[in-house]
């Protein structure tokens, strides 16, 4: 029997999806290291600033400014700095992990697609065939 053919344009349409999705995956990945970065120097300037007396000296960057304070004006506006990029943290993981999702479930969409619907009762789990465009469908061993 004949294996399916994809045209060209539908191919590259896949291609196209299939970056995006990898795209997207690459940047929440990045947003997600870079605010793992922030929080955790947050954390050791708060760790740094806790153990000094609180009328002691210290120096702020705002806005690209270096301002001088003193510890009990800074501390609080750090804990609550790194209280947020945690939450936001939370935020970017839940979604990174649903578009890890997303990208799975359309991937095995398309390998049923391209199958036009082989064995349709027994898409549990997708393995590529070697040297085919199709990928075959076995039923994956059920669990007691």
């Amino acid at each position: 029997m004949a294996q399916p053919q994809i045209s060209l344009k539908r191919q590259q349409e896949l291609q196209q999806q299939y970056t995006n999705y990898k795209n997207n995956l690459q940047q929440l990945a990045q947003r997600i290291g870079d605010i793992e970065q922030d929080a955790e120097e947050h954390k050791l300037v708060l760790e740094t600033l806790d153990s000094l007396p609180a009328d002691r000296k210290c120096f702020r960057m705002i806005n690209g400014v270096l301002v001088e304070r003193v510890v009990k004006d800074v501390m609080p506006a750090l804990k609550t700095n790194s209280e947020g990029l945690k939450k936001v943290l939370e935020e970017l993981v839940k979604q990174y992990k649903k578009s890890q999702d997303e990208m799975e479930k359309w991937k095995v969409g398309v390998a049923f697609d391209n199958c036009k619907g082989k064995h349709a009762d027994d898409i549990l789990l997708i393995e590529e065939e070697q040297n085919s465009g199709c990928a075959a469908m076995k039923r994956r061993p059920r669990q007691n």
